[in-house]
């Protein structure tokens, strides 16, 4: 399947980020280095030539608060989009990482996403990202949270979207994906 051309943004650092909480599909506001990881996309994006890009965002208070600082002045319009929404974690919304289970392998952080009690998935995450990519009909900006961007991100360029250092979506970094490559710009 062949994809627009893509930017890809993950909310600033939130207050729950800084302490090492899982947020899922609860919200917790940007902190003072979240909003200048936001103004940061902003800079990068103001930039690009972005004539005839949509503008999409997860609903969730802390990507929509990303996306005021980070493209207000460039949007024309900013779409919501529940499927861009943050995976949920069920019952561990809200706890912290260190007392729950680190499950072996390769990526610890991620495979608890997997396994939260009453939690989305990884396979019911990935269908709502690959309903959001088919109905595109365009060049977008995605303002979005660190594992739906992971997902989508996959799901356009493949294994490769998971060999840069921040693959877990990169606050204050923007993905740029065309022609099956990625790119971080910072």
């Amino acid at each position: 399947m062949a994809f627009p051309e893509l930017y890809i943004l993950r909310h600033g650092e939130t207050t729950w980020n800084a302490e090492n909480r899982m947020q899922g599909e609860l919200n917790s506001p940007l902190t003072e280095k979240g909003m200048r990881d936001a103004a940061r996309q902003g800079e990068i994006l103001a930039g690009l030539d972005l004539r005839g890009f949509a503008y999409f965002c997860s609903p969730q208070g802390r990507a929509f608060q990303t996306a005021g600082i980070a493209v207000a002045t460039i949007a024309d319009h900013i779409h919501t989009d529940a499927r861009l929404r943050e995976i949920g974690v069920g019952d561990w919304s809200g706890r912290l990482r260190n007392e729950l289970p680190v499950p072996k392998g390769k990526d610890p952080f991620l495979a608890q996403y997997e396994i939260a009690p009453n939690g989305e998935g990884f396979a019911r995450l990935k269908l709502r990202c690959r309903a959001f990519l088919a109905d595109l009909e365009g060049p977008a900006v995605l303002i979005t949270h660190g594992i739906t961007s992971t997902m989508i991100r996959g799901l356009v360029v493949g294994e490769k979207a998971h060999a840069v250092r921040t693959m877990h979506g990169g606050q204050g970094c923007v993905y740029h994906l065309k022609d099956g490559v990625q790119n971080l710009l910072e």
